[in-house]
């Protein structure tokens, strides 16, 4: 069984016949949607990042906040060890979700534009 004999069938179904070029066509449109595999590899690593409640905490405080906070300030509201706040960090600025920079002893982090309009597109479908 070929991987198209089940779009083949759809497509006879659908249009009461059907042929290769049919087939081919349908394909070419179908392929024509995808985003890619770079851009699947890249969202998912995002909506990866968004998916665990203490990175999630973490980058709606950077979103309101709309500042640069410290690494000191994530303590006292996030209920998790200094590590476990590391991690998260890490983590979402490996999925570009916010930058980092050094700030004498300190480390400050602010939630990218990406972030900040994933948060947005989250808060407008409750409203849904």
């Amino acid at each position: 069984m070929s991987s198209t004999d089940r779009l083949r069938r759809y497509l006879t179904d659908e249009q009461g016949s059907c042929c290769e070029a049919d087939v081919e066509e349908r394909l070419a449109e179908l392929e024509s949607l995808d985003a890619g595999e770079s851009a699947i590899e890249s969202d998912v690593d995002v909506l990866s990042a968004f998916a665990n409640e203490t990175r999630y905490r973490i980058l709606r405080l950077l979103h309101v906040a709309n500042e640069e906070l410290c690494v000191c300030e994530f303590a006292p509201l996030v209920d998790v060890s200094d590590s476990a706040i590391s991690h998260a960090l890490s983590k979402l600025t490996e999925a570009g979700l916010v930058t980092r920079r050094k700030d004498g002893k300190w480390r400050k982090y602010r939630a990218t534009p990406r972030a900040s309009a994933v948060i947005v597109a989250l808060d407008g479908s409750r409203e849904l």
